[in-house]
């Protein structure tokens, strides 16, 4: 018996290796937060395979029993191709979009998270500096989240190394000269501390 039909637009977090016919994905949308979904593909349909960072719009089974939802008609939105360009942009964004699907996102949270996996997805598909990109990303999904990063987290650190913070988090991309040394004991303090102190699931 056939579940209700619903549609969504959606990032695609996780992409699994295929079977013959199918690929199992992981899909966010505003709507649903992280769902399992399931694409059937084959050679005719190749071209309409969804992949990794892809935004799609979506026709979406819901099953009866289970949790994977069955994609029945997928629309490309957009696709950002260039971040696997680098393989240093391929890690961070893929780090970002996994730390993400690991996180349950409250109802009312998860418009901005989406329009952020956005953001990012676009800045990593840019950028020839996605460590900023992912510090950037972390800090304010985690921020949002609603945990005290300014309040808690950014006064513990140095008085240069919090004006450091300051510039990476509010100054756009272009002008950024930090050393990627600092980004990454910066970004370092901030993994530890949300693995000491929130309940954010990194890895």
């Amino acid at each position: 018996m056939a579940g209700p039909v619903y549609q969504a637009n959606a990032w695609v977090l996780i992409k699994r290796l295929p079977s013959d016919s199918h690929q199992t994905l992981t899909v966010f949308s505003a709507e649903h937060g992280a769902t399992l979904a399931i694409q059937r593909v084959s050679k005719k349909s190749i071209s309409t395979a969804l992949d990794l960072f892809d935004e799609a719009s979506l026709m979406l089974e819901a099953p009866p029993t289970g949790q994977a939802q069955f994609i029945k008609e997928a629309r490309l939105l957009t696709r950002h191709t260039d971040i696997g360009r680098t393989y240093d942009g391929l890690l961070r964004a893929s780090a970002f979009a996994s730390m993400v699907s690991k996180n349950p996102v409250p109802e009312e949270s998860r418009t901005s998270v989406y329009e952020l996996l956005g953001q990012a997805f676009a800045a990593f598909a840019t950028t020839t500096r996605p460590d900023i990109v992912y510090l950037k990303s972390l800090y304010r999904f985690c921020r949002d989240e609603g945990y005290p990063l300014k309040q808690e987290w950014v006064p513990a650190q140095t008085l240069s190394d919090r004006t450091m913070l300051a510039t990476l988090l509010n100054q756009p991309l272009a002008g950024q000269i930090a050393e990627p040394k600092d980004v990454a004991r910066l970004l370092r303090r901030l993994e530890e501390y949300l693995r000491g102190n929130t309940e954010i699931l990194l890895d």
